[in-house]
């Protein structure tokens, strides 16, 4: 069974870092475009990065460039998202999500609706 279960969550102050984890089962991690994504109260998801399946390429939303990194490393199935100089409006609900390589889904890899599967999600809160 497919499945995709997020960790590294937290509490952490304005400034500091977390980094969050995808870790994926029940397939093959490197035939998948991987994103991840945020929900914070009363908003919709939004798109933070994605990484094409062998990792040369990602891409990331204005909010976070210079601040965020997102990694892969397929042998252990994971996906990684380092967060840097965070403040209060990153606070959210984080989930990642994962579809078979396409060249159209990589396109739209910010997208929510390329996504096939998605994980439960990890709450992150940046607070004083």
């Amino acid at each position: 069974q497919l499945q995709l279960v997020e960790s590294g969550g937290g509490l952490v102050q304005p400034g500091g870092s977390l980094r969050l984890s995808c870790a994926a089962s029940g397939f093959s991690l490197r035939i998948y475009t991987i994103g991840w994504f945020r929900q914070a109260p009363g908003k919709e998801r939004e798109g933070v990065s994605c990484i094409s399946s062998d990792g040369g390429s990602t891409n990331y939303a204005d909010s976070v460039k210079g601040r965020f990194t997102i990694s892969r490393d397929n042998a252990k199935q994971t996906v990684y998202l380092q967060m840097n100089s965070l403040n209060p409006e990153d606070t959210a609900v984080y989930y990642c999500g994962a579809v078979p390589f396409t060249v159209q889904a990589r396109l739209r890899c910010l997208m929510t609706g390329a996504y096939t599967y998605w994980g439960q999600g990890t709450q992150v809160t940046v607070s004083s």
